[in-house]
């Protein structure tokens, strides 16, 4: 007991507060559900592993932002919701990985100020401006904490699924070696593109952009 207090002291243990697993049965499979609180914030993340996890080779992975309305309501003025459901098809067809579901809504915002957001997009503001519009950065997010959720399954050198710099950079500096990006781009549509557009112009997500 005392080891492991030690320990929960120490970097990166401190970062988060691991507190329980289950089962989760899915049509595409069946994952494992990791609970963690990011002791900086309070905020309560999850993790859904499927498979052995193998850390003797990069382990494919995703860093996904909560969004509730492209992840459960199925909005189409995002990619978040393809994206969620290509990611863990992903790792289902390469028999293991895991997807750490962030609850950072909005872009680090919130879901009120999210909406707030939209209101000013619906007005002509692109995502950018709208965020800044009310007084925040264009991304509020962060990553650092991750590593202590990578650090629970002993991963050090991943294949992360993502078109956004930011999140390569934020592992980089915290050690983790991403030894591949592996392009996401899913879920392009009339109601979303000129905000993928914006994601790429920027934000230099590595998207290409089409008018």
């Amino acid at each position: 007991m005392q080891v492991r207090e030690e320990l929960a002291s120490q970097h990166p243990h401190q970062l988060v507060r691991y507190v329980e697993s289950a089962q989760l049965p899915m049509d595409m499979g069946t994952f494992t559900m990791h609970g963690f609180v990011e002791k900086k914030t309070g905020k309560e993340h999850v993790a859904l592993s499927y498979g052995e996890i193998d850390t003797n080779k990069p382990v494919l992975i995703r860093l996904h932002s909560e969004c509730l309305t492209g992840d459960a309501l199925f909005s189409l003025r995002c990619d978040c919701g393809f994206q969620l459901n290509k990611a863990l098809k992903n790792i289902v067809e390469h028999g293991s990985g895991v997807l750490l579901y962030l609850r950072q809504e909005g872009r680090g915002i919130g879901l009120l100020n999210k909406i707030r957001a939209y209101h000013l997009q619906d007005e002509g503001a692109d995502t950018v401006e709208a965020n800044e519009k009310l007084g925040f950065a264009a991304d509020m997010r962060s990553y650092d904490f991750c590593k202590g959720i990578l650090h629970y399954f002993g991963i050090n050198e991943v294949k992360l699924m993502t078109n956004n710099p930011r999140k390569v950079n934020s592992l980089t500096k915290a050690s983790i070696n991403v030894v591949e990006r592996v392009p996401l781009r899913e879920g392009r549509n009339p109601y979303n593109n000129n905000y993928l557009n914006i994601k790429a112009r920027k934000l230099g997500h590595m998207l290409d952009e089409i008018v």
